[in-house]
Parts: C-alpha cells; sequence; structure tokens
C-alpha cells in the first residue's frame, strides 16, 4: 500500500504532499521534513530506495492500521530540481514503485507539455487529478499513460483553464526536466 506521494523542490518546498493513511498534523510537517532531509543528502550516485527511520514510522503507524499497513520504506526519483517521492508499506515492489513515478512525470509531461515546476504550482488541480487517476485509496489503479492522460482531460472539461496555467507559467519563465523526452 501507498502511504503518501510527496513532491519537493530543491529548496525543500512541497509541491505535492499526499496521504492516503490518517496522520496528525504534527507528525505530517514532522515526515516531510525529515523525508526531504533524507532524500536531499542522498548523492546521485546513491540508490533510490530507503527505509524510512524508525522514529517516523511508528509515528506514521500510531493510527487504526494493523502492522502491515505501517509504511517502512521510501522509494524517491529526482527530475531536474523536483524529487518524487513515495512512502509504502514493504508489501511494494520498490522498482514498481520506480516505475510510476516514471508514469507519474510522463503523464504530468503529457497534460502540461514539457512540465516545469511552474505548471505544477499553478496547475496543483490537474496535478492531484493525475495522481487520483493512478492511486485511489493507496492503491495503484491505472498505470497506461493514455488512458491517465484521457481520464484528466475529460475532468477538465474546458480548455481555458489550461490555457489559463499556460499563459501564467509561460509568463514568468519555464524550464521544463531536461531528458523527459529521452525516456519514452
Amino acid at each position: 500500500m501507498i502511504n503518501a506521494v510527496l513532491v519537493f523542490n530543491n529548496n525543500g518546498q512541497p509541491r505535492l504532499s499526499k496521504f492516503y493513511t490518517q496522520i496528525d498534523t504534527q507528525t505530517k510537517q514532522s515526515l516531510i521534513q525529515q523525508i526531504y532531509d533524507l532524500v536531499a543528502q542522498r548523492p546521485p550516485s546513491a540508490c533510490n530506495f530507503l527505509p524510512l527511520p524508525p522514529l517516523l514510522s511508528r509515528g506514521a503507524s500510531s493510527g487504526a492500521e494493523g502492522p502491515s499497513d505501517a509504511p517502512t520504506q521510501v522509494t524517491y526519483r529526482t527530475y531536474a530540481t523536483l524529487s518524487f517521492i513515495m512512502i509504502s508499506t514493504s508489501t511494494e515492489s520498490p522498482l514498481a514503485l520506480i516505475d510510476l513515478i516514471q508514469v507519474f512525470v510522463e503523464a504530468l509531461d503529457r497534460i502540461f507539455e514539457n512540465v516545469c515546476e511552474l505548471d505544477l504550482i499553478f496547475g496543483h488541480e490537474t496535478m492531484h487529478a493525475v495522481l487520483s487517476e493512478m492511486i485511489v485509496g493507496g492503491v495503484v489503479v491505472e498505470t497506461n499513460i493514455d488512458k491517465i492522460v484521457s481520464g484528466v482531460r475529460s475532468q477538465e472539461g474546458s480548455l481555458g483553464k489550461k490555457k489559463a496555467i499556460q499563459a501564467a507559467s509561460s509568463s514568468v519563465g519555464r524550464g521544463g526536466f531536461p531528458g523527459i523526452g529521452a525516456w519514452r
């Protein structure tokens, strides 16, 4: 089970924090800060899998779930200035989560057409819609990029919202994620 999906920029500012388990606000804030600190300290050559720190796994599992639902691992991947992080139970395959992060980023790239951090700031509802097409209640329900993108586009309803997001982000400047196109 996926317990949380987080996206941070290089300065530690959360761009997305979606929790699928009940955690009190103070524990969430501590978790977000400590996970960012762990990931930010990792060299680029290190593996993208980490055990959840014992303090956090005790605090995060204090809800009604049984021990099998307790978060135990952190899987992450960094693209340009953003780190995409999934906190999950030991029953989830870290390699499958790396692939899921890749699908998430590629779906965002298709929807925003060369996605950048500003797209995620101004288009946070769209980013949440992409995640909702992929994960429901901590369970992965879709990994087909075409189905994810068409599901999100059908929710958008009008192109006016997308054009407003694009205009806002292009007026500030767009960096994009270098190399995303090469992974397709």
